[in-house]
């Protein structure tokens, strides 16, 4: 698949399409890029969910593609409207307009991203497959749950692959607080309370568009806030302690820090 492809608004169609999507974005996005980092973490658990979606771990296989293929078509569409210039949503423009910034952490690009698709696009992404299915809540309510915890071990792998380790980080430090405020269960929480509230207006079309509205400028405000910049980086206070090698270029940042 070609970078052009990659970035298309269309549909991805399956779980199949949103892969190879993924794959290019990958391919086409520098390493250090913030929406590369996510993209990432995002793709890996997406090809799991393909592996897990024909061995009866979902109560509802084809509903349950249905809503991966919903949810990731809005992340998709986002970073595909930021590429031709038009105007993302609010949820994604703090990671968008962060991309690149050598203060942020690689684990506060991960965690906004996944912010931004849980807490704005899912209850969306639900809605629409409701709407599509024409069926209640308690439909998805099994599958949410399993997809919850699929999210909950993409919190785990973040954490891990991308969390300094003790040597570099202590319980005083910026980047600790930060990623001790956020919660992916309360998020995953929120989401659900926000698509049952979505559902119960959509009768009300006006009270619909403006709650969709409010929840993707206030997932966006916190996404910014997990964004900030940190006052000091572990990895560039890693080059400067007495003992350790200097950086592969003398006085410059090492490679996570540099500026992109």
């Amino acid at each position: 698949m070609t970078t052009a492809e990659g970035l298309t608004a269309r549909p991805a169609g399956d779980v199949d399409g949103v892969v190879r999507r993924m794959r290019a974005l990958a391919a086409a996005l520098p390493p250090r890029d913030g929406v590369a980092v996510f993209n990432r973490v995002y793709l890996a658990v997406t090809e799991e969910f393909g592996a897990l979606l024909g061995g009866g771990r979902f109560a509802r296989p084809a509903v349950a593609a249905e809503l991966a293929v919903r949810f990731a078509d809005r992340y998709l569409g986002a970073v595909a409207a930021s590429a031709a210039g038009r105007r993302a949503p609010a949820c994604w423009r703090p990671l968008f307009q962060a991309r690149r910034h050598p203060g942020v952490h690689p684990l506060q690009f991960a965690l906004a991203g996944v912010h931004a698709h849980i807490g704005h696009d899912l209850p969306l992404a639900l809605v629409d497959t409701c709407r599509a299915r024409r069926a209640e809540p308690r439909l998805l309510e099994t599958d949410f749950e399993r997809v919850g915890e699929m999210l909950t071990g993409l919190e785990e792998r973040i954490r891990e692959e991308l969390m300094p380790g003790p040597d570099l980080l202590d319980v005083a430090d910026p980047l600790t607080h930060l990623v001790g405020a956020w919660s992916l269960e309360a998020a995953r929480d929120a989401a659900w309370a926000a698509f049952r509230t979505l559902w119960g207006l959509r009768a009300f079309e006006d009270l619909t568009e403006e709650c969709a509205e409010r929840l993707d400028a206030g997932v966006g405000l916190v996404g910014r806030c997990l964004l900030t910049p940190l006052s000091r980086c572990p990895e560039c206070e890693w080059a400067k302690a007495p003992g350790k090698e200097e950086p592969e270029e003398t006085g410059k940042l090492p490679y996570r820090c540099r500026p992109r």
